[in-house]
């Protein structure tokens, strides 16, 4: 029994060590972003069942820590100044990928690196899927929402340090205003995007048309397009328009005008929409065109649906890449391999994407920019428990030196 009881004393002060390690440990990375704790778990070693004629019991000779769980607790948030600063709201994992092997994280304290890399603090790179919509330095394609692609398929987010927005030339122009009814010359302009990224002047010149109709009145036009400056026109063409008794638009002709390379469709409108001709004052009237001037990357950014987003110069935008989230049947099996990051095993099941209800591949949870996710370990029950643990290993040790002290009594009798 004497001899039991050092092993008892023995094995609880090696079990209350390892125990105080791990609460250690919590306190150490208590300001370690995506941070989650660890409980130490005990288990008997060998137990004795007692058997008497009041009650059952059972004597155990000794304690082990069996393993050490995974606090699943979501950590506090905090607000940063960077929209690559990243936290989940809910279940999930970033992936990040060091060398061949991918890893899994809390931790959202990202950056893009020299080489435009979307990397975390150790300089890692983040997982996720490309909207392919990038060739060369040329944005081909502009994508609202990129589709999150299948877990296999997942990469490096790598982008280019420089990235233009190509021009898209104008090829609609609508007009809108009212011509009055007086015999005087109207015009009426409009910018246009050409296929060289030069913005160029669309103008129409209306003139009453020397024959007029029985009914309502007619209007010659002349359309014509040049450059700013006026110093270059690209085409002319002519048409006409004609109005009922009211002002409204019945019908006109007028051709596709050719800018510096492109055709442009001009749209007058029908009836009261568009371009009128009624007694009342002339007004300088509006224009709608279509196409886009084109523009230099200004820089990325990541939005609340993890997007990559792409900003350009004359403010158009487009998603690049999108970050993935990673989901497991069983988080508590994830093997630890830092303060923040974690590897698969047997125990957590095979990374997995969750699905809408059209089979789509989904985040599963939200992500906030601006955010990080802080150590779910705090203070108070930290050292509260790393109090117990001191006293338990104390208790143990008391154990120790009480059969010591029994050894040698039992010794002393012997002699």
């Amino acid at each position: 029994m004497m001899t039991q009881a050092f092993y008892t004393g023995l094995s609880g002060l090696m079990s209350q060590q390892t125990a105080i390690d791990i609460e250690a440990d919590n306190i150490a990375n208590i300001s370690t972003i995506g941070f989650r704790g660890s409980n130490a778990e005990f288990a008997s070693l060998f137990e004795r069942t007692v058997v008497s004629t009041m009650d059952h019991s059972s004597v155990g000779i000794g304690s082990r820590v069996q393993t050490s769980s995974i606090n699943m607790q979501n950590g506090a948030i905090q607000l940063t100044d960077r929209n690559t600063d990243l936290a989940i709201s809910d279940e999930g994992w970033f992936g990040i990928k060091d060398g061949d092997n991918r890893l899994f994280t809390r931790a959202g304290n990202f950056m893009f690196d020299s080489n435009s890399d979307l990397v975390n603090s150790d300089g890692m790179y983040v997982l996720g899927t490309m909207a392919n919509n990038i060739e060369g330095n040329v944005l081909k394609k502009e994508v609202l929402q990129t589709q999150l692609g299948d877990i296999s398929q997942q990469q490096t987010l790598r982008f280019p340090k420089s990235l233009s927005y190509p021009p898209v030339s104008t090829t609609h122009t609508s007009f809108l205003g009212n011509l009055g009814v007086d015999d005087e010359t109207r015009v009426f302009g409009a910018v246009a995007i050409d296929p060289q990224n030069n913005k160029n002047n669309l103008k129409l010149h209306f003139t009453k048309s020397a024959k007029q109709p029985q009914e309502g009145v007619q209007w010659d036009i002349v359309a014509t397009t040049q450059s700013l400056n006026g110093e270059t026109i690209y085409d002319t063409q002519k048409g006409s328009a004609i109005f009922n008794e009211e002002g409204a638009l019945v019908s006109y002709s007028i051709a596709d005008i050719d800018n510096n390379g492109s055709k442009i469709a001009i749209d007058l409108g029908d009836g009261y929409n568009g371009i009128v001709s009624m007694n009342i004052p002339y007004s300088a009237g509006s224009s709608q065109s279509d196409g886009t001037i084109g523009g230099e990357l200004v820089g990325y950014e990541i939005n609340r649906n993890a997007e990559v987003i792409a900003t350009f110069t004359n403010g158009m935008q487009s998603s690049v890449g999108k970050i993935a989230l990673y989901h497991f049947n069983n988080e508590q099996g994830l093997d630890k391999i830092s303060s923040s990051t974690y590897q698969e095993s047997s125990n957590s099941g095979r990374a997995q994407f969750y699905k809408d209800s059209n089979g789509n591949n989904i985040l599963g949870s939200s992500v906030m920019n601006f955010q990080l996710e802080t150590s779910n370990v705090t203070m108070s029950s930290s050292l509260t428990q790393l109090i117990i643990l001191q006293r338990s290993y104390d208790s143990n040790s008391k154990v120790v030196s009480t059969a010591d002290q029994m050894m040698q009594k039992a010794l002393n009798m012997d002699a």
